[in-house]
């Protein structure tokens, strides 16, 4: 029972607010020595140099750099403002144009952050203004600003792919029906809500000047095809087979810098900066590996993956009970864990129990990364939310936003529970 003590050991201490990466390695180093002496951490060195040689994990810093330098670019700014005046004269046109640019801002920067915030400065200020009920406003900016967990590229399908051994590009291919779905299932919630309760969500007042609509029309085509074209290059060539996930995560970091240079933000100090960002966040990405690693040696030789294995396998209802309690146990952890320590210490535990019981590794790993995308939003450490609240004015309170993510945390659960029922109909099986 070493094992299953050292576990929730870890989570205790993650509970109390311990750094993620320290406490997985701590708890290891101390549990790993007391239960099989130091020989146990023999191999570490060459698990380590295997990561650093792993050329799946190098499109994580590829992929955060491209959507960091986009972040500087003003590339949010620029399709909230053309979205919003194309979308604008529909009932809950501001709140359906936000969810679109949150998809565009996924399938090309893929940071959450600065989505969230980005579309917390610029499009909460305006929903506000004409009078948009304001958990609509506050919902619909923190769901679409996640929606980089499940948009190709995603730096969880990449974190996924190593860990369960499947191509990234197969994931990336087969992220995209479930990402359309939850956009559409978005969308129809929106035109509900505005037609049912119109008040909450009215249409912006139309200008009828046909040169003015022209030139929104052109000026909204000019946002979108730059981050569009950026869009099918990274994700055209990997589907075409023409690039490799790493390959194209190059290719994406430079049209990145073009597109930078098209928007006239380019500088040598905006390169330096996304640089250092882009550092800051794979050394955490990294750091987490490490010692999630350590934490796997110590797991695994104290016997605890044979327990959990074997309480798994025996469950009610086979394949079908094994996949609703992972989905339960990762949805619950969501709550209180990052996205990355579940990847890296919670997937390794349940994958060979999938393999054993012949679940298909992309219809897992599928349901697996919308789970996740659902712990962006749910209190209380749903980071999203923190970063909504910190750019959102003072009239919105913090019960406004956890009322808000409600009905979208129920939507993502939807979609989550029609993958596990209807694999085929999303080309999973």
């Amino acid at each position: 029972m070493i094992g299953i003590i050292m576990f929730g050991v870890a989570l205790l201490m993650l509970l109390v607010g311990f750094p993620v990466a320290f406490t997985f390695g701590g708890v290891a180093l101390i549990f790993g020595v007391f239960a099989e002496g130091p020989d146990i951490f023999a191999f570490m060195p060459f698990r380590i140099q295997s990561i650093m040689e792993n050329t799946v994990l190098m499109a994580v810093p590829l992929f955060v750099f491209m959507g960091i330098v986009l972040q500087k670019t003003q590339l949010a700014e620029q399709l909230l403002e053309s979205m919003g005046k194309l979308f604008g004269g529909v009932r809950g046109g501001l709140a359906i144009s936000t969810v679109l640019v949150g998809a565009l801002l996924a399938a090309s920067t893929g940071v959450v952050g600065a989505s969230v915030v980005a579309m917390g400065l610029i499009s909460l200020p305006v929903m506000l203004k004409y009078k948009y009920d304001k958990s609509l406003a506050c919902g619909t900016i923190c769901a679409s600003g996640t929606l980089g967990q499940i948009i190709p590229p995603s730096i969880i399908l990449i974190i996924l792919g190593d860990v369960l051994g499947i191509p990234v590009g197969d994931l990336f291919k087969a992220a995209v029906g479930p990402g359309l779905v939850l956009i559409g299932v978005y969308v129809i919630y929106i035109l509900i809500y505005s037609f049912v309760k119109p008040e909450s969500a009215p249409a912006l007042p139309l200008d009828d000047d046909v040169d003015s609509k022209r030139e929104q029309y052109i000026k909204a085509l000019k946002a979108i095809i730059p981050p569009l074209a950026l869009i099918l290059v990274v994700l055209g060539s990997i589907f075409a087979g023409i690039a490799t996930p790493t390959e194209s995560s190059a290719l994406g970091g430079v049209g990145a810098l073009a597109l930078a240079l098209m928007y006239r933000q380019f500088s040598w100090k905006m390169v330096a900066e996304s640089a250092t960002e882009t550092v800051k966040v794979t050394a955490m990405v990294f750091a987490i590996l490490l010692g999630a690693t350590a934490f796997s040696m110590a797991f695994t030789y104290t016997g605890g993956d044979y327990i959990v294995e074997e309480v798994l396998s025996d469950m009610p209802g086979g394949a079908t009970g094994f996949l609703i309690l992972s989905m339960l146990a990762i949805m619950i952890l969501g709550f209180f864990i990052d996205f990355v320590e579940i990847s890296f210490i919670i997937v390794p535990i349940l994958a060979p129990v999938a393999d054993a019981l012949g679940i298909a590794p992309l219809w897992f790993a599928i349901l697996i990364a919308m789970n996740l995308q659902t712990s962006f939003l749910t209190p209380p450490f749903g980071f999203s939310l923190f970063y909504l609240k910190g750019v959102a004015p003072a009239s919105v309170k913090t019960m406004d936003i956890y009322r808000g993510v409600v009905p979208f945390i129920l939507m993502q659960v939807a979609v989550v529970i029609s993958i596990l029922l209807f694999p085929g109909f999303y080309g999973l099986l």
